[in-house]
């Protein structure tokens, strides 16, 4: 499990505070008016907030340098 957490840990923070970011611009920006595909739907604008923060977690990510 400890290793599991370490392995994994920024990868579900920034899962977690991507979909709380798209909530929040769901919540306070979102489309009112239901044409908006993203913004309309809170289910939605989690996902994507959530898919987001993934692959904001993947910059900080550290490279393996091969040596020929």
């Amino acid at each position: 499990m400890k290793e599991f957490a370490r392995k994994y840990i920024v990868k579900i923070i920034a899962i977690l505070v991507g979909g709380a970011g798209g909530f929040s611009y769901y919540y306070f920006i979102g489309c009112a008016s239901g044409t908006c595909p993203i913004t309309s739907n809170p289910y939605i604008s989690v996902i994507y907030g959530a898919v987001l923060g993934y692959l904001f977690s993947d910059i900080f990510k550290k490279k393996k340098h091969e040596i020929d």
